[in-house]
This record gives structure tokens, sequence and C-alpha cells, in this order.
């Protein structure tokens, strides 16, 4: 009879990416209903599995420059694609 030995490590859905994986500072969550309308609505239909501080990082950056919604989309579509690119 033999045993199997059981791994303590956890296993997470987080799809087959070769990029890298970064630790959070905040709760993703919390962070999430802070999101303005528009930009949860992004997050929703995103390819990618995004943090929502990594896009409200974008989101604020496109604001600051005084950009309009449409053009704030259009920045995180390109970000998004990019990433992609880079996971080939």
């Amino acid at each position: 009879m033999t045993q199997i030995a059981h791994h303590s490590r956890r296993i997470r859905n987080i799809g087959e990416t070769k990029l890298k994986r970064r630790k959070r500072k905040e709760d993703p969550m919390q962070v999430y209903d802070q999101l303005p309308r528009e930009l949860r609505l992004w997050v929703q239909s995103a390819k990618l599995p995004w943090s929502p501080a990594s896009c409200r990082k974008v989101w604020l950056k496109t604001k600051a420059r005084g950009d309009s919604l449409e053009q704030t989309l259009a920045s995180l579509d390109r970000a998004e694609a990019a990433t992609l690119a880079r996971d080939k």
C-alpha cells in the first residue's frame, strides 16, 4: 500500500501565464469597489485578470493628462495588448 504525499502548496486559479506574479499591498476588493463605474465595466470585459490597483494606476495617469474617457479606455486596451504580447 502506498501513500500519496500531499503538497502544502495552494493551487490558485490564475490561468496559464509566464508573467511574474506580484504581491498585493492593498485589499483588491476594496480597491475594486472604489474604482469608477466605467473602469469597473472595462475590468469585467478585460482579457486578462487585471488587478484593481494596476487599472487604477493607468486610469489616474491618463486622467491627470486630461484624457477623455475614450482615450483612457484606449490606453487600458493598449496596456492589455502589450501585456498579452509579452506573454507569447
